[in-house]
């Protein structure tokens, strides 16, 4: 029977620079080196994302090998990269590495689940583990063996792919070379085979990072192969030291969970849930829009925030009545961050003050005084406004998502549904 080992890392970056899949891809280049084989793709796997003590994307790492005579050269070329590599500087960079040589059990699925849906402490993980037969390596306070056993653990019945390409050790953290026009030209022949390639409302290069981490370019796709026909579309005006491609839980929706009622649902959890819009969506300072959504159990404050941009435009023409199935995640004010959402039924009656026999529309005489027109005079008795059909912009059972721009990284896009 053959047997692997599966190394997990995760927590070696900072804001300031690094990135884990780049350590990845460096320990993958000596591997190859001295004749380790990988088994599979790396994986990059993205976690909670409204987890308290993430790292700058929240994913975790794993790389899966055979378990041979080359196992102990593996382990130390690992745990030397991390030293060498992590951003040890940060208060807030604490590396772990995971090693594991069993199969993968459904404890430790289950785990992997957690680690996406909840919060999982250091000694909670480390306790863990150690039950499972993991052998752990904490650096620092060692916060990433948390994603580590995660990215090592976790199924992917839904997943994609992205190739990373890095730059020069000598240009990170300098304005990125990439000819924007050949990212248009690589999108329209591979789009939809890859994605989140362009924010095409804001004219946004949604693959070139906003960080001075290693990576030049990220491209995210369905299948690996076209990968590497839009690596040879896309052109830079600066070496590529290095790339690769991972296979990956992102925009897959794998942090959503279906809660059947609105109090089911926690802080700092994802979810899709259906509920009334309870009243106008508004816009305060800041430019964020906020609305009530309602059901039998309770209601809660839905948010669609100033970077989703055109989104807002969207979720203001939502109207009291309307029943929709939102799906995001519950952040730190207890206000559910709208990623996208479905109409399930619009609302499509207003009711109104009456309109007068001479065509117009009448207002209130007060206070159940009934109406009347202050056009002709004439009044009427009736306190009750008359029901109209009205036109809507949304449509039922139609998705709105937020742009490329504000989306998240597990966050699945309309092109892949």
């Amino acid at each position: 029977m053959i047997k692997y080992l599966y190394i997990g890392i995760d927590d070696t970056d900072s804001p300031d620079g690094m990135c884990t899949t780049y350590l990845a891809s460096q320990i993958i280049n000596e591997f190859k080196e001295n004749g380790i084989e990988l088994m599979d793709y790396p994986r990059l796997i993205r976690l909670n994302p409204f987890a308290r003590h993430k790292t700058r994307g929240n994913g975790g790492v794993a790389l899966k090998i055979l378990n041979d005579s080359k196992v102990s050269l593996a382990k130390e070329i690992v745990l030397e990269s991390v030293e060498k590599l992590s951003m040890f500087d940060c208060d807030n960079t604490n590396p772990g590495v995971v090693f594991y040589d069993g199969e993968i059990t459904k404890e430790m699925e289950d785990y992997a689940f957690r680690a996406i849906y909840e919060f999982i402490t250091i000694d909670e993980a480390e306790k863990f583990g150690k039950s499972v037969g993991c052998e752990i390596h904490k650096f620092k306070k060692g916060r990433g063996i948390i994603g580590s056993i995660a990215a090592i653990s976790l199924p992917l019945s839904d997943f994609t792919y992205e190739l990373l390409a890095y730059r020069a050790p000598e240009n990170f953290g300098t304005k990125r070379q990439i000819d924007y026009e050949s990212v248009y030209e690589m999108d329209k022949k591979t789009f939809p085979d890859t994605f989140e390639n362009i924010d095409y409302s804001e004219g946004y290069i949604a693959i070139e990072p906003k960080t001075p981490c290693p990576v030049l370019y990220g491209i995210r796709s369905n299948t690996p192969e076209v990968l590497k026909e839009a690596k040879s579309i896309v052109k830079v005006a600066e070496p590529i030291d290095d790339w690769c491609i991972f296979k990956t839980n992102q925009h897959t929706d794998m942090h959503i969970q279906k809660a059947s009622k609105i109090s089911d649902m926690k802080q700092f959890g994802c979810y899709c849930v259906c509920g009334e819009v309870k009243n106008k969506p508004t816009i305060i300072d800041g430019g964020h829009m906020f609305f009530y959504i309602q059901d039998e159990s309770g209601e809660i404050e839905c948010g669609a925030y100033e970077p989703t941009k055109n989104f807002r435009k969207i979720v203001s023409y939502l109207m009291p009545g309307d029943i929709i199935k939102v799906y995001g995640g519950i952040g730190e004010q207890n206000t559910f961050n709208v990623e996208k959402f479905q109409v399930i039924k619009l609302n499509e009656v207003e009711y109104k003050n009456p309109v007068c026999k001479c065509g117009k529309r009448m207002t209130s005489a007060g206070k159940d005084k009934g109406f009347k027109c202050k056009k002709c005079g004439n009044k009427i008795e009736s306190n009750e406004k008359v029901p109209e059909k009205i036109h809507r912009s949304l449509k039922n059972s139609k998705f709105y998502e937020t742009p490329v721009s504000a989306r998240r990284h597990l966050s699945k896009p309309l092109c892949r549904f």
